[in-house]
């Protein structure tokens, strides 16, 4: 059965090059830009602890939008759900990732904390409560990767590009809704989008929550049931920008990318998958990723509402 598991995992990821020429990596910040696009890697982290890889499963690579599920999960923890969705949503918004059209003419507050005005808002929230210091050691924990680090290039790249961002944050302070500085809360949500990480790292965060926030290979918790169960709901609507639900209709498990490529995905009480894909679509989404998914989601019965689930 393992080698049936590494073959469909070698076959979906060799089936998905073909798609990286159709995309383009994130040039908007310019580090980003550099990256070179041709990388795919998967991992997928099984219950028992292994790890099946292929392709570039262990370049290291910034996190960039998937830390909004480290944030929102530290924030549930810290200040609970009720401060926590105080001043953002839980709906789709429906429109891109760095938009501020909805939340500056019809609405008081961030759709949901998957898009940039609801992660600067959580960031604010938390950075009252935490140091980047314990945020770090925090998502070292849930990826069960003790080499994540800040890529500094990275950082200093998104901040000395960070108009649109600083638009949005200050357009959330004028409507009451951070609770610290625009200048802190961007600081400390840029640093989270600069963690190196790598499709490894996210397969085992990925696990954490398929687990019930248990490291299934230490039994330790790390998050509480209710966290894990409000963070995989919102992966699931909200999860991969304005197409969260094609996603959701044609792979249906809960995911979340970021535009360094990364696509984090749970299989409840499965598995953990992570993946590396930097050449993005449209949507900011990584284009082979997807595809990955979509094949592994076909082949192994994965959509949360599959009729058979087979053992792997």
């Amino acid at each position: 059965m393992e080698q049936l598991l590494d073959r469909i995992l070698e076959d979906a990821l060799n089936n998905a090059r073909k798609m990286i020429e159709l995309g383009k990596t994130a040039t908007y910040i310019p580090e980003l830009g550099r990256v070179n696009k041709e990388y795919l890697g998967v991992c997928i982290c099984t219950g028992d602890g292994r790890y099946h890889v292929s392709g570039d499963s262990d370049v290291r690579f910034t996190i960039q939008s998937i830390s909004k599920v480290i944030a929102l999960a530290a924030a549930l923890e810290r200040c609970g759900f009720e401060k926590t969705f105080d001043r953002v949503g839980m709906e789709p918004s429906g429109d891109s990732f760095d938009s501020l059209v909805r939340l500056d003419l019809s609405s008081d507050y961030p759709s949901n904390p998957m898009i940039n005005s609801g992660a600067i808002a959580i960031a604010s929230h938390l950075s009252c409560e935490v140091s980047f210091e314990r945020m770090l050691a925090f998502t070292k924990k849930l990826c069960m990767d003790d080499e994540i680090t800040l890529n500094e290039k990275v950082y200093h790249s998104e901040m000395g590009h960070i108009s649109r961002n600083k638009a949005i944050a200050y357009l959330l302070e004028s409507k009451g809704i951070l609770e610290s500085s625009v200048e802190d809360s961007l600081d400390l949500y840029v640093r989270m989008c600069s963690l190196n990480v790598t499709a490894r790292s996210l397969s085992g965060f990925g696990l954490v929550l398929a687990s019930d926030g248990i490291n299934p290979l230490t039994g330790e918790r790390l998050l509480h049931s209710k966290v894990v169960q409000t963070v995989k709901s919102i992966m699931l609507t909200c999860g991969m920008y304005d197409g969260s639900g094609r996603f959701a209709v044609e792979v249906g498990v809960p995911s979340k990318s970021g535009v360094g490529g990364g696509i984090l995905s749970v299989v409840d009480k499965r598995m953990g998958i992570g993946i590396f894909g930097p050449a993005l679509d449209t949507k900011g989404n990584s284009i082979a990723g997807q595809h990955v998914l979509r094949e592994l989601s076909s082949k192994m019965r994965l959509h949360m509402f599959a009729d058979h689930v087979p053992e792997y």
